[in-house]
Order: structure tokens, then C-alpha cells, then sequence
């Protein structure tokens, strides 16, 4: 009972759409311009560097809040696993959006932030190397991301841990299947916080 309350608020914190309520805000749709995806780099490019930089917050902050009540509450390793999974889901099928959603990885981050810090700080450098030579965020995510459950297995993190990173991992891998096909072709667009013209909304 205790394991499946978790799962359910877990799964409703994460499913909060940060980037769509503060986009909103600003008169602006954000699943109708740019990329039409609601996580940070889509608002910071439609809506502006500090909306962004707010989505981008409040995306990390739905994924680490469950984690770290369950921790603090000391519900148990597979209490915290489903928390960290069930945290993701909600963001990248939110029942808000009809079951739509972001791409999960500002949510990730705060999941494994709460989850396994040592492990997410390795791969936040991997990021920010990654990003620094491309200037591509989806690359520099997908980097990070591949990278988290080897170094929750290279440092030794409890099965519990190395089960939901490999399950968040797969997740949002599979959520950036277009990017990866751009990628792969060479078309993936730089970051870049100028604003779409109006003729792509």
C-alpha cells in the first residue's frame, strides 16, 4: 500500500507542466511554437532566457522533491526506485497534457540528483563538455544520460538505484528518438535562445 501511494504522488508531482504554466504566463503556447516540446530549451527559446531557466528549475525540482521525501521518510529502497521512476513518468506522460509530455531530462536530473548525487555530478561535467564542443543540447543530453546507470554500476549504488536508472535512462533516450535521427543526419539544430520567427508557430 505504502510502495503504491508513493508511485501515485510521485507520479502527480512529476506530471506538473512547469514549461507549459509559465509559458502560459507570458501569452504563449509553448507546444505550438518552436519545437512544440515543454521542456526548458523549447521555452527558453520561445518564451525567453529566465522563463527557461525557471522551467528548467521547476522540471528538476518535480523529480527530486519525491525522491527525497521517501529518503527522508526512510520508506526503503524499492519505495525509492518507484518514487524515482514513477517522477519521471509523470513528466513524460502527464495525464495534465493528455498524456503527453516532456522529453525528461531536467526531471531526470532531479530524480538522480536525490537519488545518487556523486553519479549525477559525474555526468553533469560529461553534459557540459559535451554541450561546450557542440553546442547541442540533445547530444550533450543524450551523453548524460547513457552515461548515468554505468556510474551508478561503476560506483557500486544499490540495485534498487542501478534498476531505475536504467529504466529512466531507456525512457528518455526513447523520448529523444527524433533528435537522434537528426543527429545522425546532421541536421540537429545548436542551442540558441533567439525566438522562432512567427511564420513557425
Amino acid at each position: 500500500m505504502t510502495i503504491l501511494l508513493v508511485i501515485v504522488l510521485a507520479y502527480l508531482c512529476g506530471a506538473v507542466p512547469t514549461g507549459v504554466i509559465i509559458a502560459h504566463r507570458l501569452g504563449i503556447d509553448v507546444r505550438k511554437v518552436g519545437s512544440g516540446n515543454i521542456g526548458a530549451t523549447n521555452v527558453a527559446r520561445s518564451a525567453g532566457k529566465r522563463a527557461g531557466l525557471f522551467t528548467l528549475l521547476g522540471d528538476a525540482a518535480k523529480g527530486l522533491i519525491p525522491v527525497l521525501l521517501v529518503r527522508t521518510l526512510d520508506l526503503g529502497e524499492a519505495s525509492l526506485a518507484c518514487a524515482a521512476v514513477a517522477a519521471l513518468l509523470g513528466h513524460v506522460f502527464s495525464p495534465f497534457l493528455h498524456f503527453s509530455g516532456g522529453k525528461g531530462v531536467a526531471t531526470g536530473f532531479g530524480v538522480f540528483l536525490g537519488l545518487a548525487p556523486q553519479a549525477i555530478f559525474i555526468a553533469l561535467l560529461l553534459f557540459a563538455f559535451t554541450f561546450a564542443g557542440s553546442r547541442i543540447v540533445s547530444l550533450a543530453s543524450l551523453v548524460a544520460t547513457g552515461a548515468t546507470p554505468v556510474l551508478l554500476l561503476l560506483l557500486s549504488y544499490p540495485q534498487g538505484h542501478v534498476s531505475a536508472g536504467f529504466i529512466i535512462a531507456g525512457v528518455v533516450i526513447i523520448r529523444h528518438y527524433e533528435n537522434i535521427t537528426r543527429l545522425l543526419k546532421g541536421q540537429e539544430a545548436q542551442f540558441s535562445t533567439k525566438k522562432p520567427p512567427s511564420s513557425a508557430a
